[in-house]
């Protein structure tokens, strides 16, 4: 048997690429397009509940067909009560095969890639579906995938005004005092929900709530203005999809069942379901069904987050890491 090597990028390596906003959002819309296509093979994530701890694990998995030609599987972790120790809620692996052969090729940090990613999503799927002209942000939650919305948010739309709320006084401080260091405007820390997304043209909350509890009410949302829940518990109304023009998700399969997510309680009671959903992401991205057509139109994209995008993300960072020649080489067989 010849001999298999396989590439390593653990989180030193991945933040000596700097990869780039443009590069990330590249990576996700061309991911985002294959699977409208059809391009792509996903199956719906698993969770393992250790019980240990407050908080599971995430097992995802799918493959992309060429250009990017490659497989993977991503193991990680989401466990709330991290920052206590001072670790990341969410630590990972993604591990990236050929999908001919099953030959591995590369095994990467995973944490970077899951904030990068889900911030990608968000952004591309304003591009779609949110206003052009929108200048207000109301973002809920300081997690490591909140940076990314908000930075990847504001290189597309160029915001005039950028609100943030947690939880904890201290979070929601820094995370404030973070943005507006990197993208050289004022960041507003907001001391409670509705002062933050009042009015906002683009809401996006990701709270870690330990149970679900409707913080985020229908009636602050304005009309016009496109809406992106995806806590890991419910923080909204059953009454918001109501008021929606249009509901996207990224993948249909994986937000119909299982435990988790933002909208399951909606999925429950019939408001979210296959005669309700308006498009998965991918086939918008991939012009097959239309995206935002006025700017009187509410829409939501409700994301779980996708294993597609992970390894479109790894493939262009691995890409990238071989030109420049980061990373470690390991001789796997």
């Amino acid at each position: 048997m010849p001999p298999i090597y396989i590439a390593y990028l653990n989180r030193l390596d991945i933040e000596e690429l700097e990869i780039t906003d443009q590069e990330i959002l590249a990576a996700i819309e061309t991911s985002l397009a294959a699977q409208g296509r059809g391009d792509t093979v996903i199956e719906p994530r698993m969770h393992l509940e250790p019980g240990a701890a407050n908080g599971h694990f995430n097992v995802l998995r799918g493959a992309i067909k060429p250009p990017i030609d490659r497989a993977g599987v991503k193991i990680v972790g989401d466990f709330v009560d991290n920052y206590k120790l001072g670790l990341h809620s969410e630590l990972g692996i993604l591990a990236l095969f050929d999908p001919r052969t099953g030959a591995p090729q590369a095994i990467m940090d995973a944490s970077g890639i899951t904030d990068m990613r889900t911030g990608a999503v968000t952004a591309i799927g304003a591009k779609y579906l949110a206003r052009k002209n929108s200048k207000i942000l109301g973002h809920i939650g300081a997690r490591g995938t909140a940076y990314w919305n908000v930075r990847l948010l504001d290189h597309l739309f160029d915001f005039e005004e950028i609100r943030v709320h947690s939880r904890r006084a201290e979070s929601r401080n820094s995370f404030a005092e973070r943005l507006s260091r990197d993208l050289g405007k004022k960041v507003v820390a907001t001391e409670d929900w509705k002062g933050c997304v009042e009015g906002a043209d683009i809401v996006v909350e990701a709270s870690r709530l330990d149970r679900p509890t409707p913080m985020l009410k229908t009636e602050w949302i304005k009309q016009g203005a496109f809406v992106v829940p995806y806590g890991t518990m419910s923080a909204i109304e059953l009454s918001l999809t109501d008021i929606m023009a249009k509901l996207v998700v990224d993948d249909w399969g994986q937000c119909k069942g299982g435990k988790f997510g933002s909208l399951r309680a909606h999925v429950e009671a019939g408001k979210l379901s296959e005669t309700t959903l308006h498009a998965e992401l991918g086939q918008i991205v991939a012009g097959l069904k239309p995206g935002r057509e006025t700017d009187s139109e509410t829409n939501l994209l409700w994301h779980r987050g996708l294993s597609l995008s992970d390894i479109a993300l790894g493939h262009a960072m691995l890409e990238k890491a071989e030109r420049i020649g980061v990373g470690q080489r390991l001789r796997f067989a």
